[in-house]
C-alpha cells in the first residue's frame, strides 16, 4: 500500500502581505487628492481642447471646425502682443522676485537675534490673499487717499501727485513691486531650507583653506542649491 504525501502550498510571506496592505493603504491615502485634480484640472482641461475645435456659442448649437480656432489665434496680433508681454513679465517678475528673496535667505539662514521676528516678518505678505493685497495695493497707490503718491509729492520728489495707475509703466512696475512683495517671503523660505542643508562643514572647511565668502559662495552654495533654485524659480 503506497501513502501519497500531502502536498502543501507554502503560505504567502507576511512581508509581502504587510507591503500590499500598506501600498492600498496609500492609495486611499492620495485619493482624495487624485479625484480633485481630475475633476477640477483633468476633465476641464479635456473639455477646453474638446470645445477649441468647435464653434461653440453661448446660444443655440455648436459646430465641429476642427483647428480654425488655433489657425484665427496664430493670425490676431493682440494674441502675440499678450504673449510678448506675458513673457516680459514673467521674466522681469522672477528676476527681482529671486533679487530680493535670495539675500532676505541669507539673512535669515543663521541664528541671530530677533531671527524669528525677521521670519515671520518677511513671510508674512504670502499670507495675505491675492485679493486682499491687492485692495490694500490699490490703496497705497490711491493719487488722493494713498500713501506713495501724496509722499512723494511731500517730500519734493514730484511736482504733483502722480497717478500711478494711469499709464502703463508706473502701473506696470507697481504691479511688479505688488508681486514681489507677495511671493518674495514664499522663496525666501524655499531657498533658507536649500540653505540650510548644506553641511556646515563644507563650509568650515572653506574658511580654513583661506577661501573668501565670495569664493564658497560660488563654490559651494550655488552648485549644492541647484535642485533649490530650480524649485523657487
Amino acid at each position: 500500500m503506497t501513502s501519497i504525501a500531502a502536498i502543501s502550498t507554502p503560505a504567502r510571506p507576511r512581508k509581502l502581505v504587510g507591503a500590499g496592505r500598506r501600498q492600498w493603504i496609500g492609495l486611499l491615502y492620495v485619493a482624495p487628492a487624485v479625484a480633485l485634480v481630475v475633476v477640477f484640472f483633468i476633465i476641464p482641461l479635456c473639455m477646453t481642447a474638446w470645445m477649441s475645435l468647435h464653434n461653440w456659442p453661448l446660444m443655440g448649437a455648436h459646430s465641429f471646425i476642427g483647428l480654425d480656432n488655433y489657425w484665427a489665434i496664430l493670425r490676431d496680433t493682440r494674441f502675440w502682443n499678450a504673449l510678448k508681454f506675458t513673457g516680459y513679465y514673467t521674466v522681469i517678475v522672477t528676476i527681482a522676485i529671486f533679487v530680493v528673496a535670495f539675500p532676505l535667505a541669507l539673512f535669515i539662514e543663521r541664528p541671530r537675534p530677533l531671527t524669528g521676528f525677521y521670519r515671520t516678518s518677511f513671510f508674512m505678505p504670502a499670507v495675505i490673499g491675492f485679493a486682499s493685497a491687492s485692495l490694500l495695493w490699490s490703496w497705497l497707490l490711491n493719487v488722493d487717499s494713498g500713501l506713495f503718491s501724496p509722499a512723494a509729492f511731500e517730500l519734493g520728489l514730484t511736482e504733483k501727485k502722480v497717478n500711478l495707475l494711469a499709464t502703463f509703466q508706473p502701473a506696470f512696475w507697481s504691479i511688479i513691486a505688488m508681486v514681489v512683495w507677495k511671493v518674495a517671503g514664499f522663496t525666501m523660505i524655499i531657498l533658507m531650507t536649500g540653505l540650510q542643508s548644506i553641511p556646515p562643514d563644507l563650509q568650515e572647511a572653506a574658511m580654513i583653506d583661506g577661501a573668501r565668502p565670495l569664493a564658497r559662495f560660488r563654490a559651494i552654495t550655488l552648485p549644492l542649491m541647484r535642485r533649490t533654485l530650480a524649485l523657487a524659480l
